[in-house]
C-alpha cells in the first residue's frame, strides 16, 4: 500500500525524506492512474527499503499539482529533497505504463547505483 501524502505532510514525507521519493499524482477520475496502481506495488516490493513511494491526489491538492507543473495525470515524479531527478508523464495507454516499467528500473537502478560506496 502506497503512502498518501498532501499539502499539510508533503514537506516532511517527501522533502524531508532520507530516501529517493517516487510521487504518484493522480486523480479519483482518471482511469490509466487506475492501472498504474499495480505497477507502483511492484515496484515496491521491488525496491522497498531504497526508495519511498507516494501517492497525492492531484484533486484534492492544487498547490502541490500546480508547483510541480502537472500538465497530465498520472504524473510520476522522483525526486531528492526539493529536486526533481526524473519525470514520467504523457501516458496515453496501458502499453504505455508497461513501458514506463522498465524505464522506473534503469532509472533507480542507476540513481541508486550512485549511494553505494566501496571500502
Amino acid at each position: 500500500m502506497l503512502l498518501s501524502v498532501n499539502e499539510s505532510n508533503f514537506s516532511k514525507e517527501v522533502l524531508e525524506s532520507s530516501t529517493p521519493v517516487l510521487i504518484n499524482f493522480w486523480a479519483p477520475w482518471c482511469g490509466l492512474c487506475r492501472l498504474m496502481n499495480p505497477m507502483l506495488n511492484q515496484l515496491q516490493a521491488e525496491w522497498g527499503g531504497q526508495i519511498k513511494l507516494v501517492t497525492i491526489n492531484a484533486d484534492e491538492n492544487f498547490k502541490l499539482a500546480n508547483t510541480y507543473r502537472l500538465t497530465t495525470l498520472p504524473t510520476l515524479l522522483l525526486v531528492e529533497g526539493d529536486r526533481v531527478l526524473h519525470r514520467f508523464d504523457h501516458f496515453a495507454s496501458r502499453d504505455d505504463i508497461r513501458n514506463a516499467s522498465e524505464s522506473f528500473h534503469a532509472v533507480l537502478a542507476s540513481l541508486l547505483g550512485s549511494y553505494s560506496y566501496t571500502a
